[in-house]
């Protein structure tokens, strides 16, 4: 039997049904979210017991065989257009990016991020997991633990070098084998250049640090199609599993309990006409789990409309407290960015044809990528970076602010890197109207900002209100202060590069006139002996200006679930149960209590396949083995 509750949503006043003890469940696990998480750990599930009847329900649309999803090169147009494979989130403006607001996306698509992202293959120094461990008391969550799912993880196409990487799992890595040479300058020039640091033969061993290497990319390098999880996790089982059902197009509103036990989900459908109108919720029945893996920003606000959070969130909103769960929307982590433009010689293999010339100017790439899976479509052009810490003098030119930071959090973990900077192959900056030529970019992210932020609901159980979301970022002033220092390092190799034609003036710092600084266009680069640019206390406060015009997210928002002690923050445990109810877990970005030194696909797969060891733990379920 069903009753019936009158709530309002929607702006309207609709009957919300829900269960009673005699309700037959429909499925053994229930997914609320369909992205990277959901994908590992359904497609685990259903591959060791194909008898579990698992739902996953997805907000967006699918994406096999999509092509802007599939070519690796449209990830960036594909993101510059926007669409219904994007949510994005727009925070309060804040004074500390002058009065801006600065918003960020996430994957709006079955697959998540893995489908939409750049594609790096970019995994995180082995002691940020070690602290997820030790700092924060999560058994098992260790890099001991973890190395072994990320190998299971991947099947790396090139000769490794160490014993992180695996030989037979579900993603393929690959280098590009051509058509690189803004990284091969890049990196050319830093080992000439750079003298404190050298080349590493691993970027992405979990231990190297502070030297400059190859990115190898979730590509493909057999098909040259981008390596996602959707595609390669859980599509090739949904064509003989007729017991795994993925819905796309489905919202989930919240979770239904029967006292504190999670026995199913109410959704509605999120496409065409029915996206954000008026509509009566279905239900789904979970019999044995119901797991939240709608990432940093959709897990929390379902656990608030479901009556989990803090008090005075629940009550604001009018909705009925399960748990005060203080630390539900808290702790939100990001990574800071900002892309610097330079002009580039006509000989650089650059994307912008592809990034920026429409369907005429991709098409000869395309047409190429169809052909054998090769040429510029198959690339994603990030094929160099560095992760950086920094010298004795850099510590002195970066300031006070930074001392207890480095001093408590970086100066004992060798691993640790306090910047990520790399090369792209194309412009990918916001002035409007640049004509399409040849450009290149150097951009740079903290790796571990200090300042944290929220996310919480402001309208009930309104799926589609905006949230009250502050990413806070640039708070701390050691934030600003390493972006200034990563800025000027990233600057000197720029202009050393032999295909530097100088500085996109209107995305560079307005230096005051007269300065040595001044970014001005160029016939070519200063030689690789050529003395750095010394900039005035005017100078450091250009740049601290545009890093707060420009300044921008990663999209890596994580840490809103943490996994922590409850009375210290957590929303789930070590494994990833919610706090104060049965039968409901958290499986995404959101669990991750501490930040990662690195773009996060990588992580969040390592989330999904210890998910998918605990899950199967819990329910006696055989074959889901915790290592390759």
């Amino acid at each position: 039997m069903l009753k019936s509750r009158s709530v309002s949503t929607f702006g309207h006043t609709i009957n919300l049904p829900t269960m009673t003890d005699t309700t037959k469940p429909t499925y053994d696990i229930i997914f609320a979210g369909g992205g990277t998480t959901a994908c590992v750990v359904a497609g685990r599930l259903a591959q060791a017991d194909p008898t579990l009847k698992i739902l996953v329900l997805e907000a967006g649309p699918h994406t096999k065989d999509v092509l802007k999803h599939v070519q690796p090169a449209q990830y960036f147009p594909s993101l510059a257009k926007g669409g219904e494979t994007y949510t994005a989130y727009v925070p309060k403006p804040s004074d500390k990016v002058l009065g801006r607001s600065v918003p960020t996306v996430t994957g709006r698509c079955v697959g998540g991020g893995s489908a939409v992202n750049f594609m790096v293959y970019a995994r995180a120094a082995a002691s940020d997991y070690d602290d997820w461990e030790t700092v924060y008391g999560n058994k098992g969550w260790g890099s001991k633990s973890l190395i072994p799912l990320l190998r299971k993880a991947e099947t790396y196409q090139a000769i490794a070098t160490n014993d992180t990487h695996g030989k037979s799992g579900p993603l393929k890595i690959s280098f590009a084998k051509s058509g690189h040479n803004v990284a091969d300058e890049f990196l050319a020039v830093a080992a000439a250049y750079d003298k404190d640091r050298g080349p590493i033969d691993d970027l992405n061993g979990l231990r190297a640090c502070d030297g400059y290497g190859r990115w190898a990319r979730f590509i493909d390098g057999k098909t040259g199609k981008r390596s996602d999880a959707a595609s390669n996790y859980l599509y090739p089982l949904l064509d003989t599993n007729k017991n795994l059902t993925l819905l796309p197009h489905k919202r989930v509103i919240r979770v239904i309990f029967e006292g504190k036990r999670a026995v199913g989900v109410e959704y509605i459908d999120d496409e065409g006409d029915h996206a954000r109108a008026l509509q009566s919720p279905s239900i789904a029945h979970a019999a044995r789990l119901v797991v939240l893996s709608a990432g940093a920003f959709g897990s929390p606000a379902i656990l608030e409309r479901s009556g989990i959070g803090a008090s005075q969130v629940l009550r604001k909103n009018d909705i009925q407290e399960i748990v005060d769960l203080p630390g539900v929307g808290e702790n939100l982590m990001d990574h800071n960015v900002n892309f610097v433009q330079y002009h580039a010689a006509d000989y650089a293999n650059t994307l912008d044809p592809i990034f920026w010339g429409g369907d005429d100017g991709a098409k000869p790439f395309a047409q190429k990528w169809a052909e054998a899976g090769q040429g510029l479509m198959q690339h994603n052009g990030m094929d160099a970076g560095v992760k950086l810490r920094p010298t004795a003098e850099d510590l002195e030119s970066i300031g006070p602010s930074f001392t207890k930071r480095w001093n408590s959090y970086f100066a004992n973990a060798p691993d640790k890197p306090v910047m990520l900077m790399s090369s792209i192959a194309a412009y990918v900056g916001t002035t409007p109207n640049i004509p399409l030529r040849k450009f290149f970019c150097t951009p740079y992210y903290t790796a571990y900002p200090e300042s944290t932020g929220y996310s919480h609901i402001t309208s009930g159980i309104n799926p589609y209100a905006t949230l009250d979301y502050d990413p806070q970022y640039l708070h701390h002033e050691s934030d600003l202060q390493v972006l200034v220092w990563a800025y000027k390092h990233s600057r000197e190799i720029a202009r050393r590069m032999p295909m530097y034609r100088g500085e996109l003036v209107p995305e560079h710092p307005n230096f005051p006139e007269g300065s040595e600084a001044v970014a001005k266009l160029a016939d070519g680069p200063v030689p690789i002996d050529a003395p750095k640019i010394k900039y005035t206390e005017a100078d450091n406060r250009a740049i601290a200006e545009y890093i707060k015009q420009y300044f921008g997210t990663t999209w890596h928002s994580c840490g809103t679930c943490a996994m922590k002690a409850q009375d210290k923050g957590g929303v789930v445990d070590e494994r990833l149960n919610v706090y104060g109810v049965e039968n409901l877990k958290v499986a995404d970005l959101s669990i991750i209590p501490g930040n990662v030194s690195a773009n996060t696909y990588s992580t969040t797969i390592a989330v999904g396949e210890k998910a998918a060891v605990l899950i199967s733990q819990d329910l006696g379920i055989k074959g889901v083995a915790e290592s390759d």
